[in-house]
C-alpha cells in the first residue's frame, strides 16, 4: 500500500499521542488492593474496584505526588486546584460503567519533550495536559474455552495520561518522544516503563493534510501499541491508508483502528467518540484536589538530575563524547554506575569504553538489571587500574571481567588463581624474543631483506608463548631493540 513518492511529498504528517503510564504504587488509584502484577485473576479487587452500589473511592496521594513529578519535569502548570470526573461508557472491563479520569480540570497543563530526530536541531513537542486516571480490568479472549473471561485485577491501577500537541511529524519523532518520555518516566522512579507488561503503552491520533495546508485533517486514532516497532509500523501504514483513500476520491473518516501486528495493518474498531459521547460530569464522590505550594516546592526539590541534564554534564565534566553521553544516561541506574566507577578512581574514558561494550553486552544478553550485575563499581574500577598499571593486558582483563561478571569476585582473586600476571620483567621477555628469533630463521631473513610487516609475526609468537600474558608495550620495544642489533 505504499504511496509513490511523490504522492507522500504532497502530504504533511500530523501525529498526536497520548500515553498512558502506569504508576509505581503498591496500592490502587481509589483503594488499598494490591497492584502486583501477573496475580491470579480477580484476587486483588474489593468493592470499590469492583464498583459495588454504596462505596467511596479515596484519592491516592502518592499517586497524585508522581503525577506532580511528571508535570514539574516537562514544566506544565501544576493547578492549585483539579477535578475528578465520571468518562460513561460501557464495556465488560469496566464494572462501575464509568472511568474515574479528569476532564475539565486536569492537574498538569502545558509544558514540553525535547527530541531530537537523526542529527537534526532539537525539537520541542508541546504538551497538552497530564491528568490522572484509573485503569479498567482486562478482557481474556484466548483460554481454549471458547468463553471470554474478565480479569479485574488492574481495574483502578493508577494511571497517567500524557497528552501532546499534535506537533509531530512522522513515524521517527513519534519514537523519539516515546523513547524520551519513557526515559523521564522511569528517571523520575514513577513508573517502570514495561511496555510488554503494557504499564507503558499509548495511542496515536494520525491525520494527513496536503502540504501547506494549515487546517487539520480527519484523524484516526490507533490504540494501546505496546512497542517502539509497531508505533513505528502502525503510524507509516496508517499515513499510506490515508493517503490512498484520498487519492482514490474517498474521505477519510473518524474513527478508532487497532494495529494488527501480525499483518501489519491497522483495522477499524470502532467509530470514534467525542468528549460529548462521554457525557463528562465532576465525580460527586470525590471532592475537588487542592495541591499547597508547599508541595509542590517539597517535591521540586527531591527531583533528581533529568537525563538532558545529565548527558549534557557528563559530556561537560567527564570529557566524554555525546554518544557516548548518551548511552551512559540511558537509565538512572546505568549513569549511577558509571558516575560510581569514576569515583572509585577509574578514569572516565576507559570506564565509559568498558561499560559501554563488556558490561551492557552481557547484562543484555541476560536479560538483567544494572543493579543486578555481580561486577560492582569498585571491582571494575580495581580492574581497569591493573590494566592501567600494566599487571595485566587489556585481553586478559577481558577474561577477567566475565568471571567477575559470571561469580562475583574481585579482580585479584581471579589473577592470582589463574596466574594471569602481566610479564614485564625485561630478561625473561628477552629469553622468550631470542627463543623466537632462533625458531624463525626464514621470516628474520625476510624481515632484514626489507619485509617490515613480519614485526607483527614475531610479537604474535612472543604473546603465543607466554599465553598472552607479556606486555606488548614492552614487547615491542625490546623486539625493535633486538632485531636492530641483530
Amino acid at each position: 500500500m505504499s504511496p509513490t513518492t511523490s504522492t507522500r511529498t504532497d502530504y504533511e504528517v500530523v501525529i498526536g499521542l497520548e500515553v498512558h503510564a502506569q504508576l509505581l504504587t503498591r496500592s490502587k488509584m481509589f483503594c488499598g488492593c494490591s497492584t502486583t502484577f501477573g496475580s491470579e485473576p480477580n484476587t486483588q479487587v474489593c468493592p470499590i474496584c469492583l464498583g459495588m452500589p454504596g462505596v467511596l473511592p479515596v484519592i491516592n496521594r502518592r499517586a497524585v505526588e508522581f503525577a506532580i513529578r511528571l508535570g514539574l519535569a516537562v514544566g506544565s502548570r501544576i493547578a492549585e486546584v483539579s477535578r475528578f470526573a465520571r468518562k460513561n461508557y460501557f464495556y465488560p472491563d469496566l464494572p462501575k460503567g464509568y472511568q474515574i479520569s479528569q476532564y475539565e480540570l486536569p492537574l498538569c497543563e502545558g509544558g514540553g519533550i525535547d527530541i531530537v530526530v537523526d542529527g537534526a536541531p532539537t525539537k520541542r513537542v508541546g504538551l497538552t495536559r497530564v491528568h490522572m486516571e484509573e485503569d479498567a480490568g482486562k478482557n481474556l479472549h484466548d483460554q481454549g474455552d471458547g468463553a471470554s473471561h474478565l480479569d479485574l485485577n488492574r481495574a483502578g491501577t493508577p494511571l497517567l495520561e500524557i497528552v501532546s500537541q499534535p506537533d509531530l511529524r512522522s513515524s521517527d519523532e513519534a519514537v523519539a518522544y516515546l523513547k524520551a518520555l519513557r526515559e523521564l518516566v522511569v528517571y523520575l522512579e514513577i513508573c517502570d516503563g514495561n511496555m510488554d507488561e503494557g504499564s507503558f503503552r499509548c495511542d496515536a491520533n494520525v491525520s494527513i493534510r496536503p502540504r501547506g495546508d494549515a487546517a487539520f485533517g480527519t484523524r484516526a486514532e490507533l490504540k494501546n501499541i505496546n512497542s517502539f516497532r509497531f508505533v513505528k509500523r502502525a503510524i507509516e501504514y496508517e499515513v499510506d491508508r490515508q493517503i490512498h483513500v484520498v487519492e482514490g476520491g474517498g474521505r477519510v473518516v473518524q474513527e478508532t483502528r487497532l494495529f494488527d501486528s501480525q499483518r501489519e495493518v491497522t483495522v477499524s474498531m470502532r467509530s470514534k467518540e467525542d468528549a460529548h459521547d462521554y457525557r463528562y460530569f465532576p465525580d460527586p464522590d470525590l471532592v475537588p484536589l487542592a495541591v499547597p505550594e508547599a508541595w509542590i516546592a517539597e517535591i521540586r526539590s527531591t527531583l533528581p538530575e533529568l537525563p538532558d541534564q545529565r548527558r549534557a554534564r557528563f559530556a561537560a565534566e567527564y570529557g566524554i563524547p555525546a554518544y557516548d553521553a548518551v548511552v551512559l544516561t540511558g537509565t538512572r541506574e546505568l549513569a549511577d554506575y558509571f558516575e560510581e566507577t569514576i569515583r572509585q578512581g577509574a578514569k572516565p574514558k576507559a570506564a565509559a569504553n568498558w561499560i559501554m561494550s563488556e558490561l551492557l553486552a552481557l547484562v543484555n544478553a541476560d536479560g538483567i538489571p544494572i543493579k543486578a550485575c555481580r561486577v560492582r563499581p569498585q571491582a571494575l574500577a580495581a580492574l581497569l587500574s591493573s590494566i592501567e598499571r600494566g599487571t595485566i593486558s587489556g585481553k586478559i582483563g577481558k577474561t577477567i571481567f566475565e568471571d567477575m561478571y559470571r561469580t562475583g569476585v574481585d579482580p585479584e582473586a581471579v589473577i592470582e588463581s589463574k596466574g594471569l600476571l602481566q610479564v614485564s620483567d625485561v630478561d625473561a621477555l628477552t629469553a622468550v624474543i631470542d627463543h623466537v628469533l632462533a625458531e624463525s630463521p626464514k621470516e628474520l631473513a625476510q624481515y632484514r631483506a626489507g619485509k617490515d610487516k613480519l614485526f607483527g609475526f614475531f610479537v604474535g609468537q612472543v604473546m603465543k608463548r607466554t599465553e598472552g600474558k607479556a606486555n606488548p608495550g614492552r614487547v615491542n620495544e625490546l623486539l625493535k631493540a633486538r632485531l636492530a642489533r641483530s
